[in-house]
């Protein structure tokens, strides 16, 4: 299958742009504060948000073949690719850290996973932190067979983060902030330089700029970013931050206050808060609204990035 024969917009229909939903919520407007949501947990039921816009363009690049990925035992990565395997017809390889989980119950997101056709090959915590040194990585090839397409964790490289800028270009003019959630950067690096007027040039007048809420601890991400932008862009591209305070203790972890605070979000709003990421991205938005960040008058849009499989 060549890149060309393989029409993702014909086969899956991707709902592009997402929409731009208003909301009104008095957090917000009773600090002169317009609040919007880029719905991109509607792109598509299967392959939601920045999945699908970090997956399209290495499904194009892969052709055909069969595409090795990695991620945690609960990767919404893993099983959007998954998914997408199972949609187009090409077969996936997930690569999950643990090899303690080989011989456990699957749970349900690698449930999913197996139910749509992915193998998955269990490693060790070690490999799993080394997985981009090539010899490592080589090993891992090694179990298998054929020619495959590998993704990086996430699904964050350089094309990935050109294909992200789409988002920034669908907001550029509408939002003067734009959240979003952060695993591996690659959405925050293509936001950003969408944003921008021209590569490495602020925004006018401080219009378009890009906070990301990492929802990992360790405060390595920016140092990530800025190397997906120097691939994907050859540069800085566009106004950006990271805001690292509501990670909640790191991936997939939560606490009382977080999920009564996405209870209530949905209650206000009748829309499902994914808990792993945008939570925590609403969560610090709030905060930094009641804080005074932003002055009266500033469109802000919270980046809906995607579903909760679980709930």
């Amino acid at each position: 299958m060549t890149p060309e024969a393989l029409d993702l917009s014909t086969a899956l229909r991707p709902r592009l742009p997402s929409p731009l939903q208003p909301v009104e919520d008095e957090r917000f407007s009773r600090h002169g504060i317009r609040l919007l949501l880029k719905r991109d947990d509607l792109i598509h039921p299967e392959l939601p948000g920045n999945k699908w816009r970090k997956l399209a363009p290495n499904l194009h690049a892969a052709a055909g073949r069969p595409l090795l990925t990695f991620g945690g035992a609960y990767s919404n990565h893993l099983r959007a690719t998954a998914a997408a395997g199972r949609l187009l017809g090409f077969e996936t390889i997930g690569v999950v850290r643990g090899d303690e989980l080989a011989s456990r119950p699957l749970n349900p997101s690698l449930t999913q996973c197996a139910a749509d056709g992915m193998r998955l090959l269990f490693v060790d915590r070690a490999t799993y932190r080394a997985k981009e040194d090539p010899q490592v990585l080589a090993e891992i090839l090694r179990a298998v067979p054929g020619d495959v397409y590998v993704v990086p964790e996430g699904g964050s490289n350089a094309l990935a983060a050109q294909s992200c800028a789409a988002l920034g270009r669908e907001l550029h003019h509408l939002a003067d902030v734009v959240a979003v959630a952060c695993g591996t950067g690659g959405t925050l690096a293509g936001l950003a330089a969408g944003l921008a007027p021209g590569l490495g040039a602020p925004p006018a007048e401080g219009r378009g700029s890009a906070i990301g809420f990492p929802v990992l601890k360790g405060g390595f991400l920016a140092g990530e970013i800025r190397a997906l932008q120097e691939e994907a862009f050859g540069g800085p591209a566009g106004d950006w931050s990271l805001d690292d305070r509501f990670h909640f203790g790191g991936y997939a972890r939560t606490a009382r206050v977080l999920d009564a605070f996405a209870d209530d979000f949905e209650a206000r709003h009748q829309l499902p808060v994914e808990r792993v990421y945008v939570a925590k991205m609403l969560y610090g938005l709030t905060t930094l609204v009641a804080d005074g960040a932003f002055p009266p008058g500033t469109a802000v849009a919270a980046v809906i990035t995607g579903q909760d499989a679980s709930r």
